[in-house]
């Protein structure tokens, strides 16, 4: 059945005896709220490794897709010593060696492997400088951890999360790593590259003091730049945004007397930091906890808009997720393989937009923290975007983020939970169903969501949505796309097969196709009557729908 006017209305959702309940959204499209920026186009993931496997290659091809040379990738453990052995929680390059007379041997191929393949895939490096080579590591020995999911996460935290033995050492490789990629790549191509010190230097991921940190970055970005005086540098990437650590570590790039060369201050072109959502388990189901990974990009962007000096400075919220571990499994994190993870990120996504403008800060990155895991068991269960080589819905909202461009224009929604009160509260009562909406030219974008923190079935939404602002014309051709129980969903597919723990060829194919962004009915047109467009339509909970009207 086509899009166009006609009515997509089924009496109530499944498993759910409550009949559906009407939701207005008003769409103005002559009402420009400034440029959309593609804040989603930044992804990452602990494993460095994964990413010239098999399951790994593919979806960097496909993160590029979404829109060539503008989509970042962020990854820990680059600088870390051994084989490039990838596994849960670990990658290596062994960038940084000393032979036996303890002078520094550089091995550039694993990296160069690591960089090359995104590059081939138009996906750029967003360079973490991190972790500690074993041979500049102050406490190298344990080294490598031996963590797997249900041991205690402390365990991570091994030798290479300790001060280098030597600044100086550390300053030189970072500087020959740099100068190394300008040289391959192009002056000109690593320009666009992000370049920021560690991860998360406020818990322990860093086993050094703070002072030692702002030591260690001063170090590293007085090394980027000595190799390339262009190159865009920031940080801290830390975890949360605890105004005290923040600030004193802004205070420092601003004002401080910079460790490596004795100037003022620290170059910083971006600010980052992560910001992570509470899920836990209650009685039979998931609850999502939305409200705290927003009051934590709320406080961080208060904390980054005190300092005048850095108002306009571009933030990236460095990992922005529904909670903090990619490859930790259990009860709580059982929304991940379906249409729960897709609609947070929909309600997630549109509200740092609200609140960068909130705070008069410039938002250019949200970066999504989940790749995927090369030869673990089918929809296993790890925050990713897609499994064995098969999409997860998920990834489908990216496919959406990525046609919607040009200006955010005004849009409201009955049904939508307000900012101050999903601040405080989530989204506990009624569900959130929301709108962001876009023009480019002739384009109009509509994205609408259905979302609630509560992991259990409800009734749906019947949508009215009119358009206005239209170009004049007698009507507009409809795409309207779904992700929901039915379509965009291969986790679906894959239950409605029996769950096979191997997919044959022609089930594998089948989930692929289920894997993708898929239309509700073929393209269709609607009539426009003095500039506006009628649409009304069904969204079940969870649902995430992109009406393009051109």
């Amino acid at each position: 059945m086509a899009v166009s006017a006609l009515t997509f209305l089924v009496a109530q959702a499944p498993g759910d005896a409550t009949p559906a309940f009407p939701v207005t959204v008003r769409v103005d499209a002559s009402r420009s709220l400034g440029q959309l920026k593609p804040v989603w186009r930044f992804f990452g993931g602990d494993e460095p490794n994964y990413a010239y496997m098999k399951d790994g290659r593919k979806l960097v091809r496909e993160l590029g897709e979404l829109r060539p040379g503008e989509v970042f990738f962020r990854t820990h453990n680059l600088l870390n010593t051994g084989d490039g052995t990838p596994a849960l929680k670990w990658g290596s390059t062994n960038i940084y060696s000393e032979d036996d007379r303890g002078r520094p041997v550089y091995d550039w191929r694993i990296v160069d492997l690591i960089f090359d393949t995104y590059l081939e895939r138009r996906v750029r490096p967003y360079v973490q400088l991190g972790f500690m080579p074993k041979a500049l590591s102050t406490r190298p020995e344990p080294y490598q951890h031996e963590w797997r999911p249900g041991f205690p996460y402390e365990e991570v935290y091994t030798g290479w999360a300790y001060p280098p033995k030597d600044y100086a050492r550390w300053g030189e490789l970072i500087y020959q790593w740099v100068k190394h990629c300008a040289e391959k790549y192009g002056r000109a191509e690593v320009e666009h590259w992000y370049w920021e010190t560690w991860n998360e230097a406020n818990i322990p991921y860093w086993k050094g003091t703070p002072a030692e940190f702002n030591k260690l970055h001063d170090y590293a970005v007085d090394a980027v730049r000595r190799a390339l005086p262009t190159a865009r540098v920031g940080g801290p990437d830390m975890a949360g945004s605890d105004p005290r650590f923040l600030k004193a570590f802004l205070e420092h790039c601003l004002r401080g007397t910079n460790y490596a060369n004795g100037g003022k201050g620290t170059p910083i072109d971006f600010v980052s930091f992560h910001a992570k959502g509470s899920p836990r388990f209650v009685g039979d189901h998931v609850q999502m906890g939305i409200a705290p990974q927003l009051r934590t990009i709320d406080v961080g962007f208060a904390t980054i808009a005190s300092f005048p000096e850095l108002k306009q400075t571009p933030i990236v919220i460095g990992e922005c997720d529904p909670e903090g571990c990619a490859a930790c499994q259990g009860p709580q994190l059982s929304y991940r393989n379906g249409t729960m993870y897709s609609s947070y990120t929909a309600a997630s996504f549109a509200r740092a937009h609200d609140l960068a403008n909130r705070h008069g800060v410039n938002l250019e990155g949200a970066l999504t923290w989940a790749f995927t895991f090369e030869d673990q068991p089918y929809f296993a269960g790890f925050r990713q975007l897609a499994s064995n080589g098969i999409d997860l819905p998920v990834l489908n909202v990216f496919r959406m983020f990525s046609k919607m461009d040009g200006e955010r224009v005004a849009a409201v929604s009955t049904g939508a939970v307000p900012l101050e009160a999903i601040l405080a509260e989530g989204v506990r009562a009624a569900p959130d169903v929301g709108v962001l909406a876009s023009r480019a030219g002739a384009k109009v974008s509509v994205m609408v969501w259905h979302y609630h923190d509560d992991d259990v079935a409800g009734p749906e939404a019947v949508v009215d949505l009119e358009v206005s602002g239209l170009a004049q014309a007698d009507s507009v051709l409809v795409n309207h796309y779904r992700i929901d129980r039915d379509h965009s969903n291969a986790y679906a597919a894959w239950k409605r097969m029996g769950t096979p723990v191997a997919p044959n060829r022609k089930q594998y194919a089948e989930l692929e196709a289920a894997g993708r962004l898929a239309l509700m009915g073929e393209p269709s047109r609607t009539p426009v009557q003095s500039g506006t467009a009628r649409i009304r339509f069904s969204l079940p909970r969870q649902g995430v729908s992109l009406l393009i009207l051109e």
